[in-house]
């Protein structure tokens, strides 16, 4: 589902956002406020599920990202929907087993995985530990022996295809800081190396090549690399190498300027090359894997601001400050992320000016967007920031001792609360 498809005018000339007004939202829960809407995130899962099962039958999952966003309602929403998800830390797999979302359909991902981890996933029972280097292995082995268990587990791989995506979010490649090189022989020693530990087992791969990917022919390509690499590994070794995890990274509609992408054409596409080049390896169709995140909650988001003052400098520009920035937002001072912006209460305005959105926080950089079109803003509007589901409220902060904003989820025309506002009593919880 597309944001355009969540947004309409109302009689008054107001946003509405799934039906609901979006200025009474503001004034109920205040502002900054993230906004979800239930039933798209739901029908993208379901999008995924069918596409995946469209093309591999009951042998495939699907593994909700939770690095896009990760609460105590999504993961009842995505155990509801029937999807896995993919957790890459304590703090996640805590908030998934706290809910209890099936541990065997949890994939444990994470680059430096701590000890307190490992023993967390293995007492938890995920149902597969992703494993990046070589000394996870060895920890990995002597903590799943302690505990007198087998870990199952699968070898994240950098296939050394190059996504056309920010260089901050491209992880395929060899110089990532993500998994075991190809070219360099390192798979295969970590390969020949796990299977050679007593309490591990050796039974996938994954890669993860980028984020924001709007084309299907790098995830075909990547399918290529990784399934010749099964056959190498099963002529070489004999290990039983069961599952491929594509990962996620499928672009989303930002802006009127991106396209809209099929994920279903997407799954097909890759799916077709996956089953021609396993024909031609002599090897089975492995159980397959994707991770989606942002594709999956990003368009289901939006986020609400007050405007506080508006500074317009001749000759320059011209600044709407707001009452939030790159604490709830810091995607465009991280990398540039571009977002359509809407007046709330004049949905229907025409966009003839350009500004710059801004944040409170005490930095040049703490931007929302430059040389946006926006129509006339004044103080004491309210703003919403369109697509902001994903990678807005998971990557928050407390900067300038700022408050998060809340979580709302809406449903059948009713709004609630999935995620309180911090209070400033809880900024100072922890401080002794």
């Amino acid at each position: 589902m597309q944001i355009k498809d969540l947004l309409s005018t109302g009689k008054n000339g107001r946003l509405m956002f799934s039906g609901i007004d979006t200025v009474e939202l503001a004034g109920e829960y205040g502002t900054p406020l993230y906004v979800m809407d239930e039933e798209a995130i739901r029908q993208n899962m379901r999008e995924y599920k069918r596409a995946l099962e469209e093309c591999y039958g009951k042998s495939s999952m699907v593994c909700y990202a939770s690095k896009a966003f990760a609460c105590k309602e999504i993961y009842r929403i995505a155990m509801d929907e029937g999807i896995g998800a993919d957790v890459v830390s304590a703090g996640e797999l805590l908030t998934a087993v706290s809910v209890d979302f099936p541990a065997d359909k949890i994939v444990f991902h994470g680059n430096n995985k701590s000890d307190d981890e490992l023993l967390l996933a293995l007492n938890c029972g995920v149902g597969l530990i992703a494993v990046d280097n070589i000394e996870e292995i060895r920890t990995l082995d002597k903590l799943a022996k302690r505990l007198d268990k087998k870990a199952k587990i699968s070898l994240r791989i950098k296939p050394g295809v190059t996504a056309h995506t920010h260089e901050f979010i491209r992880t395929g490649a060899i110089d990532s800081k993500f998994g075991f090189a190809l070219e360099t022989g390192e798979a295969m020693e970590a390969v020949l190396l796990a299977a050679n530990c007593e309490s591990l087992a050796l039974t996938g791969f994954n890669c993860h090549i980028g984020s924001q990917i709007f084309d299907a022919e790098p995830f075909a390509a990547a399918a290529e690399v990784m399934l010749e690499f099964i056959a190498k590994v099963q002529k070489q070794t004999g290990a039983p190498i069961e599952s491929l995890n594509l990962g996620g990274g499928f672009a989303i509609r930002y802006t009127d300027g991106d396209r809209e992408v099929n994920y279903r054409e997407y799954s097909l596409k890759i799916a077709k090359i996956t089953k021609q080049k396993c024909e031609e390896l002599g090897i089975p169709v492995p159980f397959m894997m994707i991770e989606p995140g942002r594709s999956i909650v990003g368009n289901a988001g939006i986020t609400l601001y007050k405007v506080g003052a508006v500074k317009n400098i001749p000759g320059h520009r011209k600044y709407v400050l707001i009452d939030g920035g790159f604490t709830d937002n810091p995607r465009y001072s991280l990398y540039g992320a571009k977002y359509d912006i809407i007046a709330a209460d004049k949905a229907a305005a025409d966009m003839n000016e350009t500004i710059t959105l801004a944040g409170k926080c005490c930095e040049s950089g703490d931007l929302i967007g430059e040389n946006m079109p926006a129509p006339s803003l004044e103080p004491g509007g309210i703003v919403a920031v369109l697509a902001t589901g994903a990678y807005n409220y998971s990557m928050a902060s407390n900067y300038n001792r700022l408050p998060k904003p809340a979580v709302v989820m809406l449903k059948g025309g009713k709004s609630r609360i999935v995620v309180k506002r911090e209070t400033l009593n809880d900024l100072l919880r922890n401080d002794i």
